[in-house]
Parts: C-alpha cells; structure tokens; sequence
C-alpha cells in the first residue's frame, strides 16, 4: 500500500516552481544561486560600462575645440536663400501688405547684427581681394581670431535701409544668398573671388527679366576666407549676395537657380548635384485693378 501511495505522489505531484518551501529555491534557483548570477552581471556590465567611458575619452583626447580632427572636404559648400518661405517659395501680393511684410521682417532680422555700427564695432576693416590668413604659432592659438567687416550698407538696394519692404511692395524683389560655412575652405585663386549668377530655368527664361547684384557682380570677396570656425571667430559675418529682380513677369511662377562661380569651386558635383546651387520658386501677384 505503501509502495502505491509512493508511486502515486511521484506521478501525481510536481514541485512547485515559483516557490518550493522544502528546498527554499526561487524560479528553480536558490539564494547563493541568484546571489551568484546577479554578480556576474553586475561585474560583466560594470565592465561593459567602463570600456564605453574609456573609449569616448581616448576619442574626446582627439577632438579638437577649434576645429575638426577630421574633415569630409566637400567639393563645393552648399547655398541658401533668405528669405526662403515654405518649400523653398516666395509668393506673395503686392497689394497685400501682410502677404510681404513677413518677407521684409525676416530679412530685418537676418540683418541686424550686419549693421554698419556693430560692424565697426566688432570686426576689422579689411584690404579686398586677399585671404585673412590667421595661422597659429605653432602650439600657441592664435584666438579669438579676428575678422573683416561685412557692412549692411554693401548691400545697397538690398539692404533694407532705403526702402524697408526691400523692393517687394514695388514688384522688385531682393533675395539675399549665402555660402555655407565650411572650415578652412579657400573658394578662390590668384584673387580672383568667387561669384554668384541667376537665372530662370529653360521654361521660365523670358519671365525673369533683369538683375541686379550686390555688391558689385554678385562677389564672395576673398577677405572673408578662411573661416575658421564658430568657436575660433567669434564675430564672424558671413558674406552675403542680393538679388534684386528688376522686372519680372508678375502674375506667373518663375522658376529660379542661382549658382557659385569659381576658379576653384565646382557646382552640382557627383556626390551631390545641388553642391554650389539653390533653386526657388517666385511669384509675384499685382491685380490689374
């Protein structure tokens, strides 16, 4: 009877898994078990942990403050537009004052640290047509470093000073254009500086009439090269273009791209097409009546 009842309790009855109080075992493991298991972690993720702080030091000790140890030298540095609108589009109605209002307030805050009285303030008055050359002596820094004067009155037209609305409340538009900062980059030889034209895509071409660029020619002087990073150049002012559209076609889109010009700079390289160029679209409104 015995042997029955042994052999029914061996059969019939499992040990309970989440809990045994006969072998005081957790999930099938004891105490020391557990204990065990949870130090090995511990130490393999302390480890884990340590190797991943001592990496980003080693690569923290190649990083320069000023500028990058390692640098993707792009061809050409890309180009943008202010104001640029949605999806890269300036529409507006010239008889819709709020239509272009938040063109010329955009422009106004994109220029007010250009003002010729911060200029003269905080950067230098530089000789053109030559590269601000600034080199360290060695493991001595030469910073701050300085840099040239980019005067909001260079834009003439375009600058907001004589006209608020910059042209657009006459159907005259300004866009103003920039180069990418890039480090170290010298986008010019023999002191010849790069340039900017514009002009209407194939479909567009008799719809853009003429233009007229400031500073003269549309140029990138060579005084504002090299850059040398935010860090370094504290006051930097990025050299601009304006694009004052003279008489184009109203009441039509006007498919635009303008582009880098240089001796030393190619646009639309294999890497990216749109190195050196930006494209926009304009339509200007003026109701006959």
């Amino acid at each position: 009877m015995n042997n029955k009842e042994d052999e029914r309790v061996d059969t019939g009855i499992k040990e309970p898994y989440f809990w045994n109080p006969r072998t005081h075992e957790f999930l099938g493991r004891t105490a020391s078990s557990w204990g065990l298991i949870l130090l090995f972690y511990l130490v393999f993720y302390i480890f884990l942990g340590g190797m991943f702080v001592l990496t980003m030091y080693v690569m923290l000790l190649t990083l320069d403050d000023y500028k990058p140890t390692y640098q993707d030298r792009l061809v050409t540095p890309g180009m943008m537009i202010r104001p640029r609108g949605e999806a890269m589009e300036i529409l507006y109605n010239t008889k819709d004052t709020e239509s272009f209002d938040i063109y010329a307030q955009t422009l106004n805050n994109f220029l007010d640290s250009y003002n010729n009285s911060l200029q003269v303030q905080n950067n230098d008055e530089c000789p053109p047509d030559n590269y601000f050359i600034q080199e360290d002596s060695g493991e001595v820094r030469n910073n701050p470093k300085r840099s040239c004067q980019f005067n909001r009155s260079t834009l003439e037209e375009c600058s907001g000073i004589t006209d608020r609305t910059y042209g657009y409340q006459k159907g005259q538009p300004c866009v103003l254009i920039k180069l990418n900062r890039v480090i170290g980059m010298l986008p010019g030889k023999d002191g010849q500086s790069p340039y900017v034209t514009c002009g209407a895509k194939k479909e567009d071409s008799d719809a853009i009439g003429e233009l007229a660029y400031y500073p003269p020619n549309g140029t990138f002087n060579l005084m504002y090269f090299p850059y040398y990073g935010k860090k370094a150049q504290l006051n930097y002012s990025q050299p601009l273009v304006a694009v004052k559209f003279l008489n184009i076609s109203l009441n039509t889109d006007v498919n635009v791209e303008c582009k880098i010009n240089s001796n030393t700079l190619k646009t639309g390289g294999e890497r990216d097409k749109f190195a050196g160029r930006v494209s926009f679209k304009l339509r200007i409104t003026s109701p006959k009546n």
